[in-house]
């Protein structure tokens, strides 16, 4: 663990209990008087903090240095990924957290089935835990957009990832937001809804999951 995240990160004094002191004394073993980093993940720096005192329930901790210390890609890639199950999303969410992947639109494509509907709260709480974990200072962000034509309108620089003799490699440094197909791909008129010469593909002729292809995408840019 890189840091503890605390929405109160920041605070002269603050008293940890529940999961967070069960994960700091009875998973970490930290002891009283040990410096330990906490992060609020809404501004850019690093808190420091002494264990002044542990009980069986209640820590109480005292604010001894904060500096700015930003842990970030460097470079920004905000993928447009039409909805499939939210369990194979969840799965890959980590990873792409590590990767560095800055933002993910979730979109109704015209493949995605409508009983889909992510879980943001849950996946918020998955994003956490990795950020603690590979000290990542920002949190990604996450929204839904309802059809892949009001994606476009918004985000009309997007690419899109298909099968293509052109290859996503070889322009890493122009692709900022980049879209995914959900399962069976995207539909005939979605295809045609981003020129041809924003769309892309990786260099395998094998069929990839959703999920396995946002991964790609991701390692590809970021990496």
């Amino acid at each position: 663990m890189q840091y503890l995240y605390s929405e109160k990160a920041g605070e002269p004094q603050l008293e940890l209990s529940g999961d967070s002191h069960r994960y700091l004394f009875k998973v970490r073993r930290h002891r009283a008087g040990e410096l330990i980093y906490l992060r609020n993940l809404k501004d850019q720096v690093l808190y420091h903090y002494r264990i002044e005192a542990i009980d069986r329930k209640r820590a109480l901790l005292l604010l001894e240095e904060q500096r700015v210390y930003r842990l970030e890609a460097e470079k920004y890639l905000h993928l447009g990924w039409c909805l499939v199950d939210p369990k194979s999303i969840e799965k890959v969410l980590p990873s792409l957290n590590e990767m560095g992947v800055g933002k993910i639109t979730f979109i109704y494509c015209e493949r995605s089935q409508k009983s889909f509907r992510p879980d943001f709260k849950r996946m918020e709480k998955i994003l956490l835990n990795s950020s603690q974990q590979c000290g990542r200072s920002v949190m990604m962000e996450l929204e839904e957009i309802e059809s892949l034509e009001l994606f476009l309108e918004r985000y009309p620089e997007a690419w899109m990832l298909n099968f293509s003799d052109k290859h996503i490699g070889g322009h890493k440094e122009e692709i900022k937001t980049a879209l995914i197909g959900p399962e069976g791909g995207f539909s005939e008129h979605e295809r045609t809804l981003v020129v041809p010469e924003r769309v892309a593909g990786l260099n395998t002729h094998l069929i990839l999951r959703s999920e396995s292809a946002a991964c790609a995408l991701a390692g590809k840019i970021l990496l």
